[in-house]
């Protein structure tokens, strides 16, 4: 059992969504027991938020559904499901809307009450009970280890941190998990690259391989190793001085990487080396496992992977006449195949998930068949692919290309704009989508700023406890929320209760960037109330109180969503 699985303390809220839903079933089922309804199997109900306003808070199109069961128009069914809906305290007005949706507004006086409830649930608000503790492991960033973090990267980042912190708050027990590519041709080719370089700058005559790496990173490594060592490396056998050059220059690498990504604000509970699915012997066992089960052939000299789900067999160890090293070999595919193993079997996660550039699509359905011939459920792998990102200035565009030497790294940008425009930025797409970044954007001050236009909201908010504080009021203290009745008021709370169902919907779609779209329309609403409700008035002190304890709800609930992303919560700006 892996650390976490029990005892996780944690509150979760009630999905007012599932709420409706489960009151929508109970008004079928006694409709038909009153025989308003014929019987039928009871569907589950959807419940969807209408794109206006005005349809009130949530719909379901449930009765469209059943017109062949119920032998009568939707309306005339939604009719009926209305007439014998039990009581809650959250329901207003239930109506019937269009060819047959049921509509249902939340009670404004049970929306007012929420605004206690969200202060009293805390910093555990938005938290749901959807993983039921399930173990999940999240991959992501996984950059091979021969060159500094670089903006596509950066986007891995961004998105499997978040994903992580969101399946969190959902009840799963999750480990976050960067996989370092320290086997294989690229540590040779990092090696020769750097032993050339270091070569050089000891002033030697020593010819830059064809294929090795050109960035200047690699000069400036190898000068400082030059300097820390001397002479050393030349002394050695040539070979094993590239292959000790190659460890050496990953292992800064890494602590490069390390050093970025805690200042992007990301961190992993493992590092997983990829040279040990080999040194302990994993991968010769599973290629056994599955030569016995009929997944492998051998021929041309290499060894595939076949199977049934495959259009086409893939290699699993290259030919000698192709690879002359025994260790360059294998191929990713051979990689993968111990390491799912190791992550389901071995260390007995419920689900992996992957977290990949859109250029590895091919590979999806070779480890999914992998995952099936070992005899795993291949449903338990997930694998998310997301597209590049374009790094602009502007309206111009700032090229990168790695093996060339010229790119921005993770720490440039850092050092630019700072993480806090990075993790939001970044969110601002759906990760299918390839994203425009726009460094000169990224700290513009202003609404245009996305990131900016929220940090702000949370920074008028502490503002206006402040202000109260300083004019005699206590912030903490309880008043009348039965007073919070302005259309603003109302509003703003409706958009707060919407906190549970994010976080529930970004869980269960992996889809971190709702996030995003969610703080912005938080603000925006708080911006309007801010806009048409005078916060502290001495005049009428109970409705005073009643607003101080909704702005410091919208504070709560502002400061969870950053929190989620990753993203501060300035108190000034």
């Amino acid at each position: 059992m892996l650390p976490g699985r029990e005892g996780k303390e944690h509150t979760v809220t009630a999905l007012i969504s599932d709420q409706v839903a489960s009151l929508i079933e109970d008004g079928i089922r006694l409709a038909q027991e009153a025989q308003a309804l014929p019987p039928f199997p009871v569907p589950h109900v959807g419940v969807e938020r209408p794109r206006q306003t005005a349809h009130g808070d949530y719909a379901t199109p449930v009765c469209l559904q059943l017109t062949e069961e119920a032998r009568m128009a939707p309306r005339a069914i939604a009719t009926r499901v209305i007439e014998y809906l039990p009581t809650a305290s959250f329901l207003g007005k239930v109506d019937v809307a269009g060819p047959g949706y049921i509509n249902v507004t939340l009670d404004s006086s049970w929306v007012a009450r929420q605004t206690r409830a969200i202060l009293e649930t805390g910093d555990k608000w938005g938290h749901v009970d959807l993983g039921s503790g399930d173990c999940v492991q999240v991959e992501f960033v996984s950059a091979n280890p021969t060159g500094p973090i670089t903006v596509g990267s950066t986007r891995n980042a961004v998105i499997g941190d978040v994903l992580a912190s969101v399946l969190d708050a959902a009840d799963f027990v999750v480990e976050r998990e960067y996989y370092v590519n320290d086997a294989g041709s690229q540590v040779r080719k990092f090696g020769e690259s750097l032993y050339a370089r270091y070569a050089q700058a000891l002033g030697e005559e020593e010819p830059f391989p064809g294929d090795g790496y050109l960035g200047g990173y690699v000069v400036d490594m190898a000068a400082e190793f030059a300097r820390q060592v001397g002479h050393s490396y030349l002394k050695m056998d040539r070979q094993e001085a590239i292959q000790a050059l190659g460890e050496r220059g990953i292992e800064c690498v890494l602590g490069q990487a390390r050093a970025d990504l805690a200042a992007l604000r990301v961190s992993f509970d493992t590092w997983f080396r990829e040279r040990s699915l080999y040194d302990s012997g994993l991968f010769d066992r599973l290629l056994q496992k599955l030569r016995k089960d009929g997944y492998v052939t051998e021929r041309e000299g290499a060894v595939w992977f076949t199977s049934p789900d495959l259009e086409e067999d893939a290699v699993l160890i290259r030919s000698p006449q192709v690879i002359s090293n025994p260790e360059e070999r294998p191929t990713y595919l051979a990689s993968d195949v111990a390491y799912v193993w190791n992550k389901l079997m071995e260390r007995g996660f419920d689900r992996a998930i992957y977290v990949w550039g859109a250029d590895h699509h091919g590979d999806v359905p070779r480890v999914r068949a992998a995952t099936k011939a070992l005899g795993l459920d291949p449903d338990r792998v997930e694998i998310i692919l997301y597209q590049m990102v374009n790094l602009k200035r502007g309206t111009e565009d700032v090229r990168m290309s790695k093996r060339a030497g010229e790119f921005v790294t993770l720490r440039e940008m850092i050092d630019e704009v700072g993480p806090d425009p990075i993790r939001f930025l970044l969110l601002t797409r759906t990760v299918d989508a390839t994203i425009d970044f726009d460094l000169d954007l990224a700290v513009e001050q202003s609404e245009k700023n996305p990131v900016y236009y929220v940090q702000y909201a949370h920074a008028r908010i502490c503002s206006i406890l402040r202000y109260a504080a300083e004019q005699g009021w206590d912030p903490d203290h309880e008043g009348d929320v039965a007073l919070l009745t302005h259309e603003s008021e109302q509003a703003l709370i409706r958009k707060m209760l919407e906190l549970p169902e994010i976080v529930a919907y970004a869980a269960e779609q992996r889809a971190p960037h709702r996030l995003t779209f969610y703080a912005q329309e938080l603000a925006a609403q708080f911006h309007a109330f801010y806009r048409d409700c005078r916060v502290v008035a001495e005049e009428d002190a109970e409705r005073t109180r009643a607003r101080l304890m909704l702005v410091r709800a919208a504070r709560t609930t502002l400061a969870q969503v950053l929190g989620l992303l990753g993203v501060t919560a300035p108190e000034r700006m």
